[in-house]
């Protein structure tokens, strides 16, 4: 009699979420377009010329059109291309379709006053490096926008924001000037940094409670910030994300679907790590960058490297001066590992100080080490990170910084 075990018996639900999460887990596919004139199609380049007749025979009566502080009616502008075609991508290179939506997305601007929305003070102070906010750039220049609604769970909070339909417009307001800044980071030019990167935070965000919002969100800029965001990055997904995407995939278009990147809980840090260098990502997701650390310029970069399941890496930090100071970052996505610190002296007779004690890091961390220690003699850092107790490889990054000693 055969004992070996029956498959197991496998539900449409398990069905359809083993089959998304398969296709979620693939990194993007999606190639920016350089906007460049030589790489057109012979067809693209005719709706082009049509966007730009269609354009030219309207303009006779109305007042000439700014798209994002771009005057497209003017052919010598390069930028005006950019412009243009990303309206009539958005629209299958239709060029009627195309001028439509760009002739009522004037309209928009101008009732709006997009142009002006940046300066305004909208009262959400609270909400900024929290909600929604630019911070950095991913590795191929591409300013990042960051959203994160789940404060929202908080029913004051909630209320303060989306309590009444003035406050609504006011939130919207305020997120349109988000998505204003990023589009003031871009060149928007031929073979330049045309589009953002955007990533989503879907932790703890109340779905019932924001959908107003996030409709009328997704059809203001749906409607008018066409083909801006290169790269959706969707963090800390849910178990039910995967299912949710099964059943709306086969209606969204393979362009949009090839933007989508998706991180669950857990693996947050080493899915930012392949778009954007560590030094750029937030701290609360396994990053060294924290607010306002962008102000004073670039930071310093910061070395990356992997710690393998089983495995105890020693980070060594030597040359260091008698007297000098050293002030070292360190980082590990989803830490869960031990961490200690040691200052081994060169010469021989010299004890091994201990900088930190070793400690159990858990994985709800959301800070990175951050310490400064001043050397009495000449020797090196020697800085612990012990994965022995996981199977789990985990992406990590550090920076230093060594003070000579003033004379």
């Amino acid at each position: 009699m055969d004992s070996s075990p029956k498959p197991a018996k496998r539900s449409l639900m398990t069905s359809l979420m083993e089959a998304a999460t398969t296709t979620l887990q693939r990194t993007s596919s999606f190639k920016e377009d350089s906007y460049l004139a030589s790489n057109l199609k012979p067809s693209e380049k005719r709706s082009l010329q049509e966007l730009r007749h269609l354009l030219s025979s309207s303009s006779s009566s109305s007042k000439p059109i700014s798209i994002w502080g771009v005057p497209i009616s003017e052919a010598e502008d390069e930028r005006s291309d950019v412009v243009l075609l990303k309206f009539l991508r958005a629209r299958d290179y239709s060029a009627r379709d195309a001028h439509a939506m760009l002739v009522r997305c004037a309209e928009w601007r101008a009732e709006f006053g997009a142009d002006g929305v940046v300066e305004e003070e909208l009262g959400f102070k609270e909400l900024e490096e929290v909600v929604a906010y630019m911070h950095g750039w991913d590795r191929g220049g591409h300013p990042v926008c960051y959203n994160a609604y789940g404060v929202f769970k908080d029913k004051e909070m909630y209320d303060r924001v989306f309590g009444d339909a003035d406050k609504l417009s006011r939130f919207l307001r305020w997120r349109v000037q988000v998505m204003e800044r990023g589009v003031r980071m871009l060149q928007l030019r031929p073979g330049g940094v045309n589009s953002i990167i955007q990533v989503t935070d879907l932790k703890d965000m109340p779905k019932r409670e924001l959908r107003a919002a996030s409709n009328h969100i997704l059809s203001l800029f749906q409607d008018n910030y066409p083909e801006l965001v290169a790269s959706k990055v969707f963090i800390n997904v849910p178990w039910y994300f995967s299912m949710l995407y099964a059943m709306i995939s086969p209606f969204l278009t393979e362009r949009t679907k090839s933007k989508f990147v998706i991180a669950r809980e857990g693996n947050v840090a080493e899915t930012l790590y392949k778009f954007i260098r560590p030094e750029f990502v937030p701290v609360q997701y396994g990053g060294l960058s924290r607010p306002g650390d962008l102000e004073n310029g670039p930071p310093k970069p910061a070395s990356e490297f992997t710690v393998k399941g089983g495995e105890k890496v020693l980070l060594e930090i030597d040359g260091i001066e008698a007297g000098a100071t050293i002030t070292w970052d360190l980082v590990v996505g989803a830490w869960d590992l031990e961490y200690g610190a040691e200052y081994v002296p060169t010469a021989e007779d010299s004890y091994t100080l201990c900088v930190e004690k070793t400690r159990r890091i858990p994985a709800t961390a959301d800070e990175p080490i951050h310490n400064v220690f001043t050397a009495r003699e000449a020797g090196k850092m020697v800085l612990s990170i012990d994965n022995s107790t996981s199977r789990k490889r985990k992406v990590a990054a550090y920076r230093y910084f060594v003070r000579k000693p003033s004379v």
